[in-house]
């Protein structure tokens, strides 16, 4: 896990980028992680409110290595088969 100094969040890199390209000038690195958490909820929200409490908004993000401070933790998880670089470039 990482704490990102851009965004500010407990993230996870997903893939490590050591060789600089054309657009890319430094050493980065794809990172995913949680944008917004989820708010406490309570017996008295209404349905709608509860389900807006409840949402998650996640973020992938291609990061300069200066810009995080990676921490002790680990996770077990293979993202690597799930999520690509591609898919930043293809929203653009």
């Amino acid at each position: 896990m990482i704490q990102s100094q851009d965004v500010s969040r407990k993230a996870l890199i997903v893939r490590n980028f050591d060789d600089e390209t054309r657009e890319r000038r430094y050493v980065y690195c794809l990172v995913v992680g949680i944008n917004k958490y989820p708010k406490k909820v309570i017996r008295k929200d209404s349905a709608k409110k509860q389900a807006k409490k409840s949402k998650v908004k996640c973020f992938i993000r291609l990061m300069n290595y200066n810009h995080i401070i990676p921490t002790r933790y680990t996770l077990n998880v293979e993202l690597k088969d799930v999520v690509f670089a591609d898919v930043l470039q293809s929203k653009k």
